[in-house]
């Protein structure tokens, strides 16, 4: 157990350059957050489902952290800061980092499969400030969701998504391939999501131009000639 709490301490040092020391992160609201939810957790798995509520309230009160007990997390799982939310439904892989003001949230239960309304975040996955993942959609292994985000739809292995709602941001190889990118997003002006908005509109009216042109070559081509 002892060496457990050591690797997992040592797996934040390596995604957060701030900590001096394994002390300083046990100071962690995360940590903290995160040891009270396994708490909560067991408690909800034996159905003690108030019992699992009152740990998760103090919790909330604690560290500012909302995770619901149902919620299933895997190993080395670092939130920074605080002010995340993760619902009931919600499962998450080993080495997932979630930055301050992310959301997990649900849809109408309805909507998913088996009751099924939060999503499921894979290994190695970053989720960044402020960003919203909702419904019961699948974020890939090794995907980085950027800040502000907001995720509706599956998210392919690797991806890098980024915008409202959030599309697929064209990352080189040699970022691709970092196993971990801080916030989730590339520091690279060449990569600038910004950039990357305006060249997709771009596209966009592109395609829409020649829409229209072929639609008044059609309506040009059906019209009655005049008889001289």
């Amino acid at each position: 157990m002892f060496d457990g709490i050591i690797a997992y301490l040592d797996s934040i040092k390596a995604r957060d350059p701030a900590p001096r020391s394994r002390w300083e992160i046990l100071t962690y609201p995360g940590v903290w957050a995160l040891a009270m939810h396994r708490a909560a957790h067991w408690l909800f798995e034996a159905e003690m489902f108030f019992l699992a509520r009152l740990v998760n309230h103090f919790s909330r009160f604690l560290t500012a952290i909302d995770i619901h007990p149902g919620a299933k997390i895997g190993r080395f799982f670092f939130i920074d800061h605080g002010f995340v939310v993760i619902g009931e439904t919600a499962e998450i892989g080993d080495n997932v980092t979630i930055y301050q003001g992310a959301t997990l949230g649900g849809t109408n239960p309805t909507s998913g499969q088996g009751g099924k309304r939060h999503p499921t975040i894979e290994d190695d996955a970053i989720i960044s400030l402020g960003a919203a993942v909702l419904g019961p959609i699948t974020v890939g292994k090794r995907a980085r969701i950027a800040a502000n985000a907001v995720v509706t739809k599956d998210v392919p292995e690797g991806a890098t998504m980024v915008g409202i709602p959030a599309r697929p941001l064209l990352v080189d190889a040699t970022d691709y391939q970092k196993p971990f990118m801080p916030y989730g997003t590339p520091c690279n002006e060449r990569f600038d999501p910004a950039t990357q908005q305006l060249e997709i509109l771009k596209c966009e009216v592109e395609q829409l131009q020649k829409r229209i042109a072929q639609l008044v070559e059609t309506k040009q081509a059906k019209a009655p000639r005049k008889s001289a």
